[in-house]
């Protein structure tokens, strides 16, 4: 599958048509203490505060508005950790269509019941059988609308009116920091950035415990590396999917590798400085510009999601690593 970024134009008509279906985010100054060397302003993009807690609602919700109707009638089906699933269950809910999702058996359960309470039913398989569903689009014996979670056009634009979203509301950024999974999200606010304001760099944010996008830049092409399961479970693969590779490494300025106890810091700091509740990935942006962003400037953090149980949280506050 060859993939393009979105223009301008496919963007705004994503803007419109997710108009009064998902929340336009607040952008808000992060005034917590800072860290030697880190970024001299430091803006939050919450969309934790999406009606499911996640920006996953704008890409799941543009690709299927833009889909035929007849495309619909069957349901729909994904395959994701958590938030892409809760995306496409509450779409699917206000359109009165069923939706399955196909779930890595150690996704957390308060994702799981978030699933359920949508209306939607979860199918739990291993982590690598899970992978190959986002790699052949497919799932046997399920029917309906695939809605892929990084790697279908109307995701990506959907994606992007975050970017567009920031750079109408906040001038002269000098980059812009968004948690890596798969790239739908950094490589749609890459697009608008580009688009816009191409002085913006947008930096894709990853964890040790799993970066692809580090290892495959290095190489010069899309590589596998070793995935070891963390608290951070909304970010980080064995790989790229082979098709994000031309976007990802043409409209990224980078990737900022961040350790698991600067993540856990990071939703320290969020909840302590600016009274946000972020989960792992949705942290790794304010973990990354604060320790990992060379140079000063102004600075956007996306935080992502904020869906994280209870007891990851409060490990957090305590100061540990979940």
């Amino acid at each position: 599958m060859e993939l393009r970024a979105p223009t301008l134009a496919e963007i705004r008509a994503a803007q419109e048509r997710l108009r009064g279906s998902v929340t336009r985010t607040p952008l808000v100054p992060y005034r917590g203490p800072s860290l030697p060397g880190a970024p001299r302003e430091i803006h939050l993009a919450l969309e934790n505060l999406q009606p499911i807690g996640s920006f996953k609602l704008r890409g799941a919700g543009n690709a299927m508005l833009a889909a035929d109707p007849a495309a619909l009638a069957g349901g729909v089906v994904t395959a994701s950790a958590g938030n892409m699933a809760q995306g496409v269950a509450w779409h699917a809910r206000r359109l009165g269509i069923p939706c399955r999702v196909v779930v890595p058996d150690r996704a957390p359960r308060a994702k799981l019941d978030a699933i359920r309470a949508l209306g939607a039913e979860p199918i739990a398989v291993p982590f690598e059988r899970w992978w190959r569903t986002l790699e052949e689009r497919r799932f046997e014996g399920l029917s309906g609308l695939f809605v892929h979670p990084v790697s279908d056009p109307d995701v990506i634009a959907g994606n992007a009116t975050i970017g567009l979203e920031i750079l109408e509301e906040l001038e002269q950024v000098d980059a812009i920091l968004v948690p890596f999974g798969g790239g739908g999200l950094s490589c749609g606010i890459a697009a608008a950035a580009r688009a816009l304001s191409p002085s913006t760099r947008v930096y894709a944010c990853e964890v040790e415990s799993a970066a692809p996008l580090r290892a495959s830049l290095a190489a010069g092409r899309p590589v596998r590396v070793e995935h070891r399961p963390s608290f951070v479970d909304g970010i980080g693969s064995p790989g790229l999917l082979p098709e994000m590779w031309p976007l990802a490494s043409t409209l990224l300025a980078g990737s900022l590798v961040v350790e698991l106890a600067h993540v856990a810091d990071a939703i320290l700091r969020l909840a302590r400085d600016a009274k946000v509740v972020a989960e792992g990935a949705g942290a790794a942006s304010l973990a990354a510009a604060l320790r990992e962003l060379p140079g000063q400037g102004r600075v956007v953090c996306v935080v992502s999601g904020g869906n994280l149980d209870a007891t990851t949280l409060a490990r957090a506050l305590r100061g540990e690593i979940p």
